[in-house]
């Protein structure tokens, strides 16, 4: 009898209070709710909830100016280093003053042979004489190792300006030598005619033309 006297009792006291608990209840769901902005997943009213888009959007210009300024950097400093590169590979002044050299011819007769030196290398002028013109001019091209015409290797007849470097090994062949009266390198044998063209021996090819040309009657530019 005592028991059920209690168990009325607190439920008379439970139905008076109930109100209080679910106030109680309706806190404590409340401050359990997590918040995005909050570490602990409570939310304080003291703390300021940041929206990061917003930051995303107000910060991208800023953003966007680092990063044009950092490939300006980039390209300045590739500029400048391709700059230095190029600026080794040019010429020295000593090198372009070298470039072309200015001789002059009246002093050489026909059949005569000088030689001079443009940028450190030997070339011959020779100052041919009709017949030597003629036999140039009429040799047919089946005869020659490397076939080209006279005509093609000089620009005045009476003038045949070559290099003169050997086209086997690059000896310094002998001029007014040799089987055809041109030049003769006595290294390996190989002889050329007076128009600077291989006729007998190991050398693959004619004598090279180096770039010139007449400044008047008197002067040879070469270079």
């Amino acid at each position: 009898m005592t028991s059920v006297l209690h168990f009325s009792r607190n439920l008379k006291l439970l139905h008076k209070y109930s109100h209080c608990i679910k106030k109680v209840k309706n806190r404590c769901f409340s401050i359990s709710k997590p918040s995005l902005g909050s570490v602990d997943n409570l939310f304080y009213k003291d703390r300021i909830q940041k929206n990061k888009s917003e930051d995303i959007y107000k910060n991208r210009g800023f953003i966007y100016l680092l990063m044009a300024n950092n490939k300006f950097i980039y390209a300045s400093a590739a500029r400048i280093t391709a700059l230095k590169f190029i600026s080794t590979m040019s010429a020295s002044k000593d090198v372009l003053a070298l470039a072309s050299a200015e001789f002059d011819i009246s002093g050489i007769e026909e059949g005569q042979t000088i030689t001079v030196k443009w940028r450190g290398k030997p070339v011959f002028i020779r100052h041919r004489t009709p017949e030597e013109i003629y036999t140039s001019e009429s040799t047919s091209l089946e005869e020659l190792k490397d076939p080209e015409l006279d005509s093609k290797r000089v620009l005045h007849s009476q003038w045949l300006i070559v290099m003169g470097i050997c086209t086997h090994l690059g000896c310094v062949p002998i001029a007014n030598s040799g089987d055809y009266g041109g030049w003769f390198c006595p290294c390996h044998g190989s002889h050329y005619d007076v128009s600077g063209r291989i006729r007998k021996g190991p050398a693959p090819l004619n004598l090279e033309i180096p770039p010139y040309k007449f400044n008047g009657i008197d002067n040879l530019v070469i270079g």
